[in-house]
């Protein structure tokens, strides 16, 4: 088995659309469900699949975050870039925090227009991607 996606309900789809994109996801799909109802499929570039759903669901009202989800995580090559890319999109990603003392991960934070957190991270030179047996020894 494996994840295939995260999805997330949203409020505004467009407003969210615009806010994903800036980050960096591109479009793969999008689904009419009728009533409304409308969900859109998103990849980064250089992943081989679909990471990311947005479903909007106007009759459902708008969408409460403290349902249980607590945040995303994405990796970025550079830390430093991506802030820069998305503050010029217009975004406000948070300070840079070393949550693992200073040779551990960079990270950042910022909030989607629901307010959804995402936490943006760096890795250290020669760390894997994602997170390993080894992270937790």
């Amino acid at each position: 088995m494996k994840t295939l996606f995260v999805s997330y309900r949203v409020t505004d789809l467009d407003r969210s659309l615009g806010f994903y994109t800036a980050l960096g996801y591109a479009e793969l799909g999008r689904v009419d469900g009728g009533d409304g109802s409308r969900l859109v499929i998103l990849k980064f570039p250089g992943e081989p699949a679909a990471s990311l759903e947005l479903v909007h669901r106007p009759l459902d009202g708008r969408v409460d975050v403290g349902s249980g989800v607590d945040h995303l995580a994405i990796q970025v090559d550079t830390l430093a870039a991506a802030l820069e890319r998305l503050t010029d999109a217009g975004l406000e990603p948070g300070p840079v925090q070393y949550p693992g003392g200073p040779h551990g991960p960079k990270t950042s934070w910022l909030t989607d227009p629901d307010g959804y957190r995402i936490e943006l991270v760096e890795w250290p030179p020669g760390h894997p991607d994602g997170l390993t047996p080894a992270d937790f020894s």
